[in-house]
């Protein structure tokens, strides 16, 4: 790990997409994934560990301490973290040649939002969805690039946006089961803004904290949508936010190659880094993903 000013180089691997970090409560540590690379990443205590898939795995929940559910090209499917075994669960855009998953969250109701695109970000393509005890049913469709699904600390309201409109949604839930129960409505608008909203997630206070593609940096806001701070990033591309740590005031994130000239490729650079710093803000613990 390389102190640069306030943040720190979790792991120096360099991800094409780096995507859908995860802090695992049980195994204190994080994971997360290179999509376009098909790897599944973490970094124990700084012991490296990454795993390779036939196919984009892209999110990721936990189930218990030894097994993931995880998002990937077809659909979901239990990953055994000392075996590396995968089982499929469901299946999701299976027969769709175009879509890949994207980005994807559990919910506070142990349910798992997850989200298509298309593979070359065709317009429109893609979808989201909620798996939730063996079912899984459509909740947004005619989606380009989704992301920032997060959701409140009571779990009545879901976030997420589709990139390319610069607009996160806020969706009101049943507190309950997890199912919407209303429309969504614009809760941040960032259309005169450089960059676009990426992965997000939220901390005690019911905050969310986004990551912004093409800014190289992380911000929050409160549930009223005013900012409450900016972290700055070395990596132009940030992806995707978490919190961690022993007490959850780490703020790991995820960044991208993708797209960036050949200069950005050299072991120097900090594009396509996963980083970390500590913060005034605590996060929670993610839930855990109930499969029926």
């Amino acid at each position: 790990m390389t102190v640069e000013s306030k943040y720190l180089v979790y792991d120096e691997r360099k991800c094409e997409l780096g995507e859908g970090a995860l802090w695992h409560p049980e195994l204190n540590c994080l994971f997360w994934f290179d999509i376009l690379s098909k790897t599944l990443n973490t970094n124990i205590d700084g012991e490296t560990k990454q795993w390779n898939f036939a196919e984009c795995v892209s999110a990721a929940a936990w189930i218990d301490k030894n097994s993931l559910l995880i998002s990937c090209e077809t659909g979901l499917c239990e990953f055994s973290i000392p075996t590396g075994d995968i089982v499929p669960i469901i299946q999701i855009e299976a027969e769709n040649s175009i879509t890949r998953s994207n980005d994807g969250r559990a919910d506070r109701q142990h349910g798992f939002w997850v989200s298509t695109m298309g593979k070359n970000a065709e317009n429109e393509a893609g979808a989201i969805y909620r798996f939730c005890r063996g079912e899984v049913r459509k909740l947004h469709d005619n989606v380009t690039i989704p992301n920032s699904i997060c959701f409140s600390p009571n779990g009545e309201y879901a976030y997420f946006t589709d990139t390319p409109t610069k607009k996160i949604m806020r969706q009101a839930l049943d507190q309950a089961t997890g199912w919407p129960i209303s429309d969504p409505d614009v809760y941040l608008d960032f259309t005169n803004q450089n960059g676009g909203p990426d992965g997000a997630v939220t901390d005690e206070n019911g905050n969310i904290w986004v990551a912004f593609w093409g800014r190289g940096c992380v911000e929050g806001f409160d549930p009223s949508g005013n900012s409450v701070g900016r972290l700055n990033f070395p990596a132009t591309q940030t992806t995707c936010p978490a919190f961690g740590g022993q007490d959850f005031k780490t703020l790991f994130v995820t960044s991208a190659m993708e797209g960036l000239s050949e200069e950005h490729r050299d072991a120097s650079s900090p594009q396509g880094k996963t980083f970390y710093r500590s913060v005034d803000f605590r996060g929670l613990p993610e839930p855990n993903v109930v499969l029926k």
